[in-house]
């Protein structure tokens, strides 16, 4: 993101440049030939420029979703220059105070004139507090841009993946409250609805109706949305959509008018929980429970591929939500369908060095291959699970792990992304194979054989990486041994046995 600071003073560039060089592109803009030239040679982005003609920030190629910030140092008048701001087409503006004296009485000047400008003191730059804002800023005119796209959309569709789960029914929630529809003008949908049964008593118990939508209904709605999911999910269905939110690793293959993908986020619902709070929207308890589960649901209670923005908005949804409504949700049911798969997987799999492997051979429905996933990951001396199950005409693998080895991700791709859709996460991952294309890559649909596969490319995978681990270690080593006699020889190292560390 771009960022155009008006300063005055060499002092305040040389700190803005600190805070936001490491996060924005910013530009400086100062009247001093002197201060540019030391500030330029100091390797700052700086033009002399009059930052009271719209002319400087046409030059500077400022639009809406630039931030400028205008240094006050509390000596002239900054309405030439705000109104210059103004009719170049800024949108997100800050003043910046240099002089906490003045900042008040100076601010209500200049407010009456300028209501949406935010006023800022030094410390606030100080205490890390601008950057937290900025992001806010951005985060802010995305969601602007969304709203007014889906303005004048008579039906919009606001599409979940295939047997929805919490996060993903939670997102589509959310962002109909911020685009401001019903369940009338913005319908929540999906080809397959949920049949997990802790999915269906979310459903039942938040009342959300998630309709379910055929190849043929997508030509009715004015406006597409997927939410929690990526339009390459559904093959070839959606070749362009008008709003992506995920925080799945991005895809390609598509298009899509806007997008919002956060792969380092634990839940879409922490992103729309941004989203809601950077245009100040109401959050109703019902929204702010279904977001407060789906978090705690994605995340395994805060603990899996979860960071401090996670944390956040678990913290500002918790005081909203119902929280009798999430301890009736989240008690997941052992029924005696799952039990049955549980006990299947500990009689065809096996543990060998810390990573289970089972087969379940044909299973009716894919949720209960995930639900086995994750039992099993809580068995002891158990670092990764990795399950496979046929449903219909598909093979599918899940896969999970404690989060701190090799990437769940990137087993899944390696082995059958040429084949299927696989991807995921450090600590999650699943394929989707056609069975066809399974035979004819491994071979045998077996079970036994199924099984035995499995575990062989496990470890190949994990070996790989424990092989590659050692001979760094053994070259470190090598080379440890190695300049220590040649100290004790007296000699020097060589450049070349420097270079080998």
């Amino acid at each position: 993101m771009k960022c155009v600071a008006v300063c005055k003073e060499q002092l305040l560039a040389r700190t803005l440049h600190r805070a936001l060089a490491p996060s924005l592109e910013v530009e400086f803009i100062l009247e001093d030939r002197t201060v540019v030239r030391r500030l330029h040679e100091a390797g700052l982005n700086v033009h002399v420029a009059d930052p009271r003609t719209v002319d400087c920030y046409v030059k500077a190629d400022v639009s809406p979703a630039t931030i400028v910030i205008v240094e006050d140092t509390g000596k002239r008048s900054l309405r030439p220059i705000l109104r210059a701001t103004v009719e170049a087409g800024a949108a997100l503006v800050y003043v910046l105070s240099t002089r906490e004296e003045s900042r008040t009485d100076r601010a209500e000047k200049w407010k009456n004139e300028f209501p949406e400008f935010t006023s800022l003191s030094l410390g606030d730059l100080l205490r890390g507090s601008l950057l937290n804002e900025l992001g806010r800023s951005l985060t802010r005119a995305r969601v602007q841009q969304y709203q007014r796209h889906f303005t004048d959309a008579d039906r919009v569709l606001i599409l979940l993946h295939n047997d929805p789960d919490p996060d993903a029914m939670a997102s589509g929630l959310a962002l109909r409250n911020l685009l401001h529809r019903t369940k009338t003008t913005a319908i929540i949908g999906a080809f397959k609805g949920a049949s997990r049964p802790e999915n269906i008593r979310m459903a039942n118990l938040l009342d959300i109706k998630v309709k379910l939508v055929t190849t043929e209904s997508l030509t009715h709605f004015d406006r597409i949305a997927t939410v929690d999911v990526q339009p390459g999910y559904f093959g070839s269905l959606l070749q362009r959509v008008d709003l992506v939110v995920d925080h799945h690793p991005e895809q390609i293959g598509y298009t899509a008018t806007f997008k919002d993908i956060r792969a380092d986020y634990g839940s879409t619902s922490t992103i729309l929980t941004e989203h809601l709070r950077a245009v100040d929207a109401s959050i109703s308890e019902r929204v702010a429970t279904a977001m407060l589960y789906a978090i705690k649901s994605d995340t395994l209670f805060l603990s899996r591929q979860t960071n401090r923005l996670d944390l956040e908005a678990f913290s500002y949804l918790y005081p909203l939500a119902n929280a009798t409504l999430v301890r009736k949700m989240e008690g997941t049911e052992i029924t005696q369908e799952r039990l049955a798969y549980i006990t299947r997987a500990g009689q065809v799999g096996r543990n060998r060095e810390q990573v289970f492997t089972a087969h379940l051979g044909t299973v009716p429905r894919e949720d209960l291959i995930p639900y086995v996933t994750d039992f099993l990951l809580q068995v002891e001396d158990v670092e990764w699970s990795i399950v496979s199950g046929i449903v219909n005409d598909a093979i599918i693998i899940s896969v999970r792990n404690l989060g701190y080895s090799r990437n769940a991700s990137d087993f899944v791709k390696g082995q059958f992304s040429d084949i299927g859709n696989a991807g995921g996460h450090r600590a999650m991952a699943k394929a989707v194979i056609p069975k066809a294309a399974f035979h004819r890559k491994f071979g045998s649909l077996d079970d036994d054989h199924i099984s035995r596969l499995l575990r062989d490319l496990a470890d190949g995978f994990l070996m790989e990486h424990t092989g590659a681990t050692l001979r760094r270690d053994n070259l470190h080593l090598e080379t440890t041994r190695l300049r220590g006699r040649l100290i004790r020889q007296g000699e020097r190292p060589s450049s070349s046995s420097r270079s080998s560390e």
